[in-house]
């Protein structure tokens, strides 16, 4: 047998045949790959900065038998104005943790029903921020409300019913 009739012959065609389509089902199979791990790392990323952002628990969500008073604030921050600029300001929440909120020419900031502007803000000033998390672990702002200071709730004692036995 010469190459060029084992070239023409129909086993030889067929078998290129089931190659190349295991090639394209190889590369189809790899791309998916790809774009799941792509998915999978900003899926982990975006909830690593949900917690952080959100002062929520740092080692996952709260377990069944973790319901004291811990959760996180699933839409937002609450806390006093640490340092204010234009376009962010430094918070300090109510579990001590220090946050970063960014401000765009979007977010609306409140003051009772007068809108006021970003340079308004005041250390101590209360404020509840709704927004969502960056990647960077920073909370973008759509919303921020400046608190009256006799609206102010003080946190509750701990309670003597601890857990550690």
């Amino acid at each position: 047998m010469d190459t060029k009739s084992i070239a023409q012959s129909k086993n030889f065609k067929t078998i290129l045949w089931l190659i190349g389509a295991a090639v394209v089902v190889l590369v189809i199979f790899e791309a998916g790959e790809f774009v799941g791990y792509r998915e999978a790392e900003f899926s982990y990323r975006w909830g690593e900065s949900y917690y952080r952002g959100f002062g929520g628990h740092r080692n996952g969500p709260p377990a069944a038998s973790d319901l004291g008073g811990d959760f996180m604030m699933g839409h937002g921050l609450f806390g006093s104005v640490i340092k204010a600029s234009s376009s962010s300001l430094v918070m300090q929440t109510r579990d001590n943790t220090e946050e970063v909120v960014l401000i765009s020419s979007s977010t609306a900031i409140r003051r009772f029903r007068d809108a006021i502007a970003p340079a308004d803000l005041q250390p101590s000033d209360y404020i509840v921020v709704i927004g969502t998390p960056n990647t960077a672990g920073q909370v973008e702002a759509r919303l921020i409300r400046v608190l009256p200071s006799s609206t102010i709730p003080t946190p509750p004692p701990p309670s003597s019913s601890d857990n550690s036995q």
